[in-house]
């Protein structure tokens, strides 16, 4: 992928699956700006001219983009080629884009972001409760595009700072433990238990704020702009899926706690070590 260049996806007899005409758009898309491929982002759109244009602006940004036409083709790829994010259409041929992402969740932590031309709050919801690290609805602007691959890469990467000798590595919290470097959470039976991005980011917020009452405002704007917007039931989406997750021996207390009519709580000593 020297060059910025898609990778094809190919068939059994070897033959690119994109077509000449793409490879040969793809191909003339433009300039990177000087700036060096470094993430690969894995394109799942069937629309031909919308595939072409998005890997144009991914490529032209400095990214290492490979695109498909179906999940088939997707299935194909991922175990050839490692993967830092996958931009994963709704509407494919066969397998629609959510079944595919509840399968990428089984398999993986892979950040997923959804596109769609449907913009209803229950598609939004959906995608997120399925596991989606975000959710973009079509039409969109170049800027929004890079503005949350940018911000989804970064919340999946988490670089030691300057002075992390300092800071803590592991947060703890009625028995579980989070591991900051690798964001794996752990069970008080220490057993793993899997965390989609954007859970990762809101359980960060609680620990970072324990005892204190969030309201959905709060909650988004901490968590750096993930979800869409208040009004949308996505925050209350998000949190119910934590709560699944952080489910409380029979008979204890919950660890996050609603607050009737002001949000919620982190009801949890934190420890930092």
């Amino acid at each position: 992928m020297a060059g910025g260049q898609e990778v094809p996806c190919r068939g059994p007899d070897g033959q690119s699956l994109a077509g000449r005409r793409d490879r040969r758009l793809m191909e003339q898309g433009g300039e990177r700006g000087g700036a060096s491929p470094t993430e690969h982002i894995l394109l799942v759109e069937d629309d031909d001219g919308m595939r072409v244009l998005v890997a144009r602006i991914l490529r032209e940004s400095g990214y290492r983009v490979t695109g498909c036409r179906s999940g088939a083709e997707m299935w194909t790829l991922l175990p050839e080629v490692p993967v830092d994010l996958v931009l994963l259409d709704v509407m494919l041929p066969g397998a629609s884009g959510f079944d595919l992402l509840k399968a990428l969740r089984v398999k993986g932590t892979v950040p997923v972001i959804m596109l769609s031309a449907r913009n209803e709050e229950a598609d939004r919801v959906l995608g997120l409760e399925l596991g989606a690290d975000d959710y973009i609805a079509k039409p969109f602007g170049r800027p929004e595009l890079l503005a949350r691959i940018r911000a989804v890469l970064r919340r999946a990467t988490i670089a030691p700072a300057p002075n992390a000798a300092a800071r803590p590595e592991t947060l703890s919290f009625a028995g579980w433990r989070l591991d900051l470097r690798s964001r794996a959470l752990t069970d008080p039976e220490g057993a793993a238990v899997d965390l989609s991005g954007a859970e990762h980011d809101l359980l960060l917020v609680f620990l970072e704020h324990p005892g204190r009452v969030l309201g959905r405002e709060q909650i988004l704007e901490m968590g750096r702009g993930r979800l869409a917007a208040p009004s949308d039931r996505s925050v209350d989406t998000l949190v119910s899926r934590l709560r699944r997750k952080l489910e409380p021996p029979e008979g204890a207390a919950p660890v996050i706690k609603t607050v009737r009519g002001s949000g919620y709580m982190l009801a949890a000593k934190v420890g930092r070590t």
